[in-house]
């Protein structure tokens, strides 16, 4: 007996249009009409992890659906994966305006959110009892 996650796209398609859209087209806006002091800059960050989770969200539930686990997947793991991609481009994108960031940092960086989603996947593996 297989277990089928209780959800499909259309349950996420507010929350890619909305992320997706607004943070896109505020980061348009900002970059077409704001000069880069540091309110505009937070904003750019703020922006840059709604964009970018709103553009993999869809992309997170197609390698859910595509390669399934058991226990399934609930809706909340994977909008938790498109933030974690969302963050790290942001972070990334942060770093490199410090001029900070260098292939190593930034492999680290992933391994270390790769590990945590791992880390929290296996707790809620551990907690699921099946019918």
């Amino acid at each position: 007996m297989e277990n089928k996650p209780s959800y499909t796209f259309k349950d996420f398609l507010p929350a890619i249009l909305i992320l997706s859209l607004g943070g896109w087209g505020g980061l348009a806006l900002l970059i077409l009409l704001a000069v880069p002091t540091i309110g505009p800059r937070w904003l750019f960050f703020f922006l840059s992890v709604l964009a970018l989770t709103g553009t993999s969200l869809p992309i997170i539930y197609y390698f859910n659906k595509r390669f399934p686990s058991e226990p399934p997947v609930d809706k909340g793991a994977i909008l938790r994966q498109a933030i974690w991609i969302g963050i790290y481009g942001s972070a990334v994108a942060w770093l490199q305006m410090g001029r900070v960031l260098n292939t190593g940092l930034a492999v680290i960086m992933a391994s270390a959110f790769i590990l945590i989603e791992l880390l929290l996947r296996l707790w809620e593996r551990s907690h699921w009892k099946p019918k």
